[in-house]
């Protein structure tokens, strides 16, 4: 069937991970000859929404909508072609109390048995849906692409790193806090942060970190930008030395991606699906939440220039295997087609 609607929380044009990707896939399936329409769903409107779509029709959920749509999805699941997308479990969000958290396991491993199918970035998302219930057969893991510029950075080994990049929503789960804190024990070397993302999905998280920065004295040398769009990203990969970006949980990763199609050396956890996308070779994963480690990787990356160039030469080898966008979205669609060969689940 050649027409696919495509369901997201919100407008599908902001600036984060899983909306740049969602857009990717959107737009590749659209050049490939599909009829896609996007509902940019609101709560009060769900209801309206799942209503107007005819019978039978691909319709493809993004795992963010999820929360309020139970009713819905068990009312539509038999009378609509329905697929999930889970960028990453809803209660890996840090910050959710822990009977939000469970709510949201609950709630996932409730509907998502109901789907045909269940489209992934990764195998530890992946394995998280297993965990729900849900077959494995009715699950595809494919990882977005990644736009690659026409020449990654090449690091000169005996210059020193000092500009370091952070590009991420702050949010509780990406980890500002703790990347303030280890620099605050850093304030004797020559570094500064670029900290590119957007101020606004998490006001009380900004204000702390805001606060964080202006008790460590580090207000000229750590500079949050809000969002920025992808040209002026791009440049930021360019201008960088090293990039960091300590999450708590990432179902994959695509800023990680970005910073190594760029050449960058990498500091990171090793907290969800991380380790699958930065590998070893390319930078120093560090246990979420451990300023003390954060801030030994740091320090390795800032003193030894030859440590942060043989990272570079790794992260540009990994960033040149990843796969770029007319690949993922052939892969997408096959997924896409496998899925919806499956009848609704009982």
């Amino acid at each position: 069937m050649k027409r696919v609607v495509f369901v997201v929380l919100g407008r599908l044009d902001q600036l984060t991970g899983g909306y740049l990707y969602d857009r990717h896939i959107v737009e590749g399936l659209r050049n490939r000859g599909r009829e896609v329409e996007v509902i940019e769903l609101t709560p009060k409107a769900a209801g309206r929404a799942f209503a107007s779509i005819a019978d039978g029709t691909p319709t493809i959920i993004d795992g963010l909508a999820l929360p309020g749509l139970e009713q819905v999805i068990a009312d539509q699941r038999r009378r609509l072609a329905l697929l999930a997308l889970v960028h990453h479990p809803l209660a890996e969000e840090t910050g959710p109390s822990n009977t939000d958290a469970a709510a949201l396991v609950a709630l996932e491993a409730l509907v998502l048995p109901w789907f045909r199918g269940v489209l992934c970035p990764s195998r530890r998302t992946a394995a998280a849906v297993e965990r729900y219930g849900v077959s494995p057969d009715r699950i595809a893991i494919v990882p977005p692409g990644t736009a690659k510029p026409p020449v990654a950075n090449r690091r000169q080994s005996r210059r020193p790193a000092q500009a370091l990049l952070c590009v991420a929503s702050v949010i509780p789960r990406k980890g500002h806090r703790v990347l303030v804190q280890a620099l605050r024990r850093l304030r004797f070397l020559d570094w500064s942060l670029l900290c590119v993302g957007s101020l606004d999905r998490d006001p009380p998280t900004t204000r702390a970190v805001r606060r964080m920065i202006s008790a460590a004295h580090l207000d000229r040398r750590i500079t949050l930008t809000g969002e920025w769009p992808p040209e002026l990203v791009t440049r930021a990969y360019r201008a960088a030395d090293v990039f960091v970006l300590p999450s708590f949980h990432e179902g994959y990763g695509m800023a990680y991606a970005e910073a190594m199609a760029h050449g960058l050396p990498m500091i990171a956890t090793t907290a969800g699906a991380i380790p699958e996308t930065v590998p070893r070779t390319a930078g120093l994963l560090v246990p979420p939440g451990k300023a003390t480690a954060l801030t030994r990787a740091l320090q390795q990356m800032l003193v030894r220039p030859g440590l942060a160039a043989r990272l570079a030469a790794g992260s540009r080898a990994a960033g040149a295997r990843l796969p770029g966008w007319p690949q993922a979205i052939d892969q997408w669609e096959r997924a896409l087609n496998r899925l919806l060969a499956h009848e609704p689940p009982p």
